[in-house]
């Protein structure tokens, strides 16, 4: 008996030995599938047609991308609704939309993390989230490589990819809670990889865009940091950006802090609450992004905008303080 307990624990031991190696192993493992994912995005001609879809709503988009003559163009457009679309050529990107005129800025991403994650920089992803091979399943017929990105800190979204083991290529993305519930799904349904570009990647190439403006450009560096602190944020995200412009439409001032992890950015805004503004306005959700302002004891409303849970939005909207020391927050 005594030799059996030294056995059983001596296999428990190699076992608590081996286990880390094991999951070292497949975090390198999953690391090379996301460059892989990444490095097809750069280099193929493709065009994807995908679904998004989130709170019962299905809306379908084209994602378009080739290479000409040294130049990457992309084309992203929604094919329901009012006419949305946007160009990029190289790095600038132009927004088209029928409300309001196109314009075009340098360094800006397409909206959305399905693009976004396929873009930035791997380091601040497997910084904050836990990259593990998750099998592989099913997605447009073909075999796909599932790969789970599970945040290391709460108050982040999870996510699942579905990458084809073919090509590489993003071609499912699901956006989960940390109990595991889908609030988003991008799910591709027709995939064209060719070795030459689109037609629509050679009008892409010649066509009149408007002239490109640096974020700078359209806001001003400020002479000194704005009086603001944000006493709480979850692990990982810092403020990146700050700046005081107004908004569209209303034309109405506000400060604006950008806070980022490296790959989800939350956008922050404080003005002066209005007489008639309402104390208790309700949560606006869009799929992932969550929309929440509050109005505090000083009569200052802030708003918090980001792909992000509720309760992370409502914890940093509470936590913003005027800072009368002018520190940099």
């Amino acid at each position: 008996m005594v030799l059996r307990i030294q056995g059983l624990r001596a296999v428990i031991l190699i076992m608590a030995w081996a286990l880390p190696s094991v999951v070292m192993a497949e975090q390198e493992s999953a690391k090379v599938v996301l460059q892989r994912m990444q490095q097809a995005y750069q280099q193929l001609n493709f065009e994807l047609t995908l679904i998004e879809f989130s709170q019962g709503l299905l809306e379908p988009k084209r994602l378009t991308r080739g290479h000409l003559d040294g130049e990457v163009l992309t084309h992203l457009t929604h094919l329901n609704g009012r006419p949305r679309e946007f160009v990029q050529r190289n790095d600038e990107t132009s927004f088209f939309d029928a409300s309001h005129s196109g314009y075009t800025l340098k360094n800006a991403n397409l909206p959305g993390l399905f693009y976004r994650l396929q873009q930035v920089s791997l380091t601040p992803i497997l910084e904050h989230y836990d990259a593990v091979l998750a099998g592989r399943s099913r997605v447009l017929g073909k075999v796909a490589q599932v790969v789970r990105l599970a945040p290391k800190a709460p108050g982040y979204y999870g996510y699942v990819l579905w990458l084809d083991q073919e090509s590489g290529l993003l071609v499912k993305l699901d956006t989960l809670t940390q109990e595991g519930s889908m609030v988003e799904q991008s799910m591709g349904v027709a995939l064209k990889i060719s070795d030459q570009p689109s037609s629509l990647v050679s009008e892409l190439k010649s066509a009149t865009l408007p002239p490109a403006m640096s974020v700078s450009d359209v806001y001003p560096t400020l002479p000194q940091p704005l009086p603001w602190q944000v006493g709480w944020l979850p692990a990982g995200f810092t403020l990146r950006s700050q700046d005081t412009h107004k908004l569209p439409v209303t034309e109405q001032p506000v400060d604006y802090l950008m806070l980022s992890n490296g790959l989800v950015d939350v956008s922050v805004y404080m003005a002066k609450a209005g007489r008639n503004t309402d104390m208790n306005r309700p949560l606006i959700r869009q799929g992932a992004t969550h929309l929440l302002s509050v109005v505090n004891a000083s009569q200052i409303e802030i708003t918090v905008v980001g792909a992000i849970p509720a309760e992370t939005a409502r914890q940093i909207a509470e936590s913003v303080i005027h800072d009368s020391t002018g520190k940099t927050p």
